[in-house]
């Protein structure tokens, strides 16, 4: 075990000292130590939930795995610790948080309506990696759900956001463990390097199994409509639901108040520039030549052309490609099927819209152009 140096004042509802299960649960408006627990993926040791649901209960801040991507969570009905989690991502307030409960009749205690499109959906899906959005109760915070009249929700079907929900008894706001706009977490490790000190436990579970963040489909509507693209494929929704809208690479302004997470352009992003390459290995690494004859220096990006292990390493492939000292990252897209409609969708918006088909003068000139624009 490993403790990560806290930099923040965290202030809570109430004051928080040592448990009856042995851990150490600092006070109330006090630096502290962040702490980290190893959690078994499989069968998540009760002690470690007991310790975890009780500091989100106090208004805590606690990292932990679902299937999808790691999750930073905070008591959805605690405005301080919700604020909180805006302010440790550095998460504009247009984008709501998806609420996380353990069982059905949650929902019911969250929304206005659950219609039948809903149940549906419910029982062929949850627990896993699906969000629904629906007309909010009047109860739900206005920052959860950006002012807006419909709030997310989900049950997620790892083990230890199972325990960890079941045991809260509470709805858990749970964005992914990054900062803003950032690659998304499928590690302990890729949290502690995003927000080391921004939270007060880390459970680390070990890699997530999914990789890409759930698919969001909102029913507030006549026509069910695919948000985001994630776990849940759009043929396995088709399956259940007789129509369903999807509008590929939708990209919805940062200033406007959105009804789910994953609208904006600018999301999953390496530091390192970026441009989906929607040509052969042949031209891109003609283009690099190109570049390098100008001091530029640019490589390709292997994703898996199987989508399901495209979808489950793509976060960490593009961590490993932005620790190379390249100026530039070439990604092709994955196949665009199945989960392969997610990781293309990842990618367009990690590569900010930005993308490239050839080597001709124009594609190196806008590739000089993405790069100098961080470098100026």
């Amino acid at each position: 075990m490993y403790r990560v140096a806290r930099t923040r004042s965290v202030r809570h509802t109430s004051e928080m000292s040592a448990d009856s299960e042995g851990f150490a649960i600092p006070h109330a408006a006090q630096n502290r130590v962040a702490d980290y627990q190893q959690v078994s993926a499989e069968f998540p040791q009760p002690e470690l939930i007991r310790y975890a649901a009780g500091l989100l209960g106090r208004g805590a801040l606690v990292a932990f795995p679902t299937e999808t991507v790691y999750g930073l969570g905070a008591q959805a009905s605690d405005p301080v610790a919700v604020r909180d989690v805006f302010l440790a991502k550095g998460r504009p307030l247009t984008d709501p948080l998806i609420l996380h409960v353990a069982q059905v009749q949650q929902v019911h205690e969250l929304v206005s309506v659950f219609p039948e499109t809903a149940a549906q959906l419910a029982s062929q899906f949850w627990p896993g990696p699906l969000t629904l959005v629906l007309p909010r109760h009047p109860d739900v915070l206005d920052l959860v759900t950006a002012s807006q009249p419909t709030v997310a929700v989900r049950i997620p079907s790892h083990p230890v956001a199972q325990a960890l929900l079941i045991e809260a008894g509470f709805a858990v706001a749970a964005p992914s463990a990054n900062r803003f706009g950032r690659i998304s977490p499928t590690s302990a490790a890729h949290v502690i390097s995003e927000l080391a000190g921004e939270y007060d436990l880390l459970l680390d579970g070990g890699t997530t199994t999914v990789g890409v963040e759930s698919t969001v489909v909102d029913l507030s509507g006549e026509v069910p409509r695919l948000l985001r693209p994630g776990g849940v494929t759009l043929e396995q929704l088709s399956a259940v639901v007789d129509q369903i809208e999807y509008v590929e690479r939708r990209v919805a302004p940062e200033a406007e108040n959105v009804s789910a997470p994953g609208q904006f352009l600018r999301h999953y992003s390496p530091a390192t520039p970026m441009v989906l390459f929607e040509a052969g290995d042949a031209q891109a690494r003609q283009l690099i030549a190109a570049l390098s004859e100008r001091d530029v220096t640019a490589q390709i990006v292997k994703i898996p052309q199987d989508p399901v292990v495209a979808a489950r390493e793509l976060y960490q492939i593009l961590r490993q490609a932005d620790d190379s000292k390249c100026q530039l990252l070439l990604v092709p897209p994955t196949e665009p099927s199945g989960i392969g409609t997610a990781v293309n969708d990842r990618l367009f918006r990690a590569a900010q819209g930005r993308s490239l088909s050839d080597f001709s003068n124009e594609s190196v000139r806008i590739a000089l152009s993405i790069v100098l624009a961080v470098t100026a």
